[in-house]
């Protein structure tokens, strides 16, 4: 037998996981200064399977502009370079003897527009998640049997609050991100 305490955990849970899934998508995406989480969907082919970058190199940021791969092992250089050049993020990588230097090009005034699309659309997303977490919640606490309207009523308002609170997250990191994209 599930509770309204219970429900309203499991709400909240799945709404913060939302916000997480969210922040981490926007992680990906490309702002004025680089970050190694930039990096963080690239996938190399190494050892006959496809693995992520940091799996077989170290990634750092020395420069606003660069980000730098250390391949742990220095027969994956080429096979990293390629991995980044084909993953879609416009970067040019350049290897130096056994260190991969990825200088990040400025972003032109029509691509940062196209970025704050797309961080919308993700932020969207997030949000839809977190709207299905109080609509399933809602849901369930309708079939709770033995609570009475107003102990109800009261859950529902909590939970309410918990989509406001959650939404206001996922909206406050996007003007966060969309001002780090614009930014000159």
């Amino acid at each position: 037998m599930t509770t309204i305490p219970e429900l309203t955990k499991h709400a909240r849970e799945a709404m913060h996981k939302a916000v997480e899934a969210t922040k981490r998508e926007l992680s990906t995406i490309r702002s004025g200064k680089a970050t190694t989480a930039l990096l963080d969907l690239v996938r190399v082919e190494a050892y006959g399977s496809q693995v992520p970058l940091n799996q077989v190199g170290l990634v750092s940021a020395p420069e606003p502009r660069l980000l730098t791969v250390q391949p742990f092992d220095k027969g994956l250089a080429s096979a990293i370079e390629k991995a980044i050049r084909e993953a879609d993020l416009g970067l040019n990588p350049a290897t130096q003897g056994n260190l991969i230097r990825v200088p990040l090009p400025p972003l032109s005034e029509e691509r940062r527009r196209e970025l704050v699309k797309v961080i919308h659309k993700l932020a969207e997303e997030g949000r839809i998640a977190v709207r299905h977490a109080r609509t399933e919640t809602i849901a369930k606490l309708k079939k709770l049997e033995h609570t009475s309207e107003d102990e109800e009523r009261r859950a529902e308002k909590e939970i309410q609050k918990l989509h406001d609170e959650h939404i206001k997250q996922i909206d406050q990191l996007i003007q966060v991100k969309e001002a780090e994209i614009m930014e000159v």
